[in-house]
């Protein structure tokens, strides 16, 4: 079970909460937490929705309105979802890295361009001697 699991009928969500049970029906009906339904079309909240209760009841008692508070829990569940991709791709490239060690091998150009080397090749260096001689009059 994690905190996504919608186990919570809407009066025990409610008393988690501290709120009424009618509370929690409009802001269902707001869209401000949006509880999954069984088959019978009642409510079940998980324990992620009851945070988001209670946080809303936060964000009401410090006067923000509930559009407000909308856009804000919008807000937080964009964030949310964003850390998990931003695993998912960083648990991926990882994986991609372990399969295939020493493909990606670049040395920087003496202009800043990127050059792509074979794997166990070195890049190389220009060893010519630059000599100045600054302008004479």
């Amino acid at each position: 079970m994690d905190e996504n699991s919608p186990i919570f009928a809407i009066a025990m969500a409610a008393e988690l909460a501290g709120m009424h049970p009618q509370t929690l029906r409009q802001y269902d009906r707001l869209g401000l937490v949006s509880p999954t339904r069984t088959a019978g079309k009642s409510r079940r909240y998980s324990m992620r929705d009851v945070v988001q209760l209670r946080e809303v009841a936060r964000l009401s008692a410090e006067g923000v309105s509930l559009e407000g508070i909308g856009r804000i829990l919008a807000l937080e569940n964009e964030v949310v979802a964003l850390r998990g991709r931003v695993r998912e791709l960083e648990h991926a490239l990882a994986e991609e890295l372990v399969k295939s060690p020493g493909r990606r091998v670049f040395a920087a150009g003496a202009h800043g361009d990127v050059i792509p080397l074979k794997s166990g090749t070195r890049a190389q260096r220009r060893t010519e001697v630059v000599v100045w001689r600054p302008f004479q009059r």
